[in-house]
């Protein structure tokens, strides 16, 4: 395996692992128990895992009301696009 193919592995599980949490962190709120914080949530898009949380925010219609969610994991999201051409253009 390649320096790009690890690059693209550790993308893929860092946005598959944001999905699920992004999922269960909607499964608590329609529970009503207690919730992963705002900032973890941020943090995991920020790392990495835009296209999950995206995704996410689609798939189980959560955190969409919130300016910070609906307008910085898209942000986010263009960023890294950014950095991965980069990192693949250069490795």
């Amino acid at each position: 395996m390649n320096n790009p193919q690890i690059v693209l592995l550790v993308i893929l599980v860092i946005n598959l692992l944001t999905l699920m949490i992004y999922g269960i962190d909607k499964w608590l709120a329609i529970k009503e128990m207690r919730r992963v914080p705002e900032k973890y949530l941020i943090l995991l898009a920020v790392f990495c895992g835009s296209v999950g949380a995206w995704s996410s925010m689609l798939l189980f219609h959560h955190k969409t009301k919130k300016y910070l969610f609906s307008i910085g994991v898209p942000v986010i999201f263009v960023l890294q696009i950014v950095g991965v051409f980069f990192l693949l253009k250069y490795l």
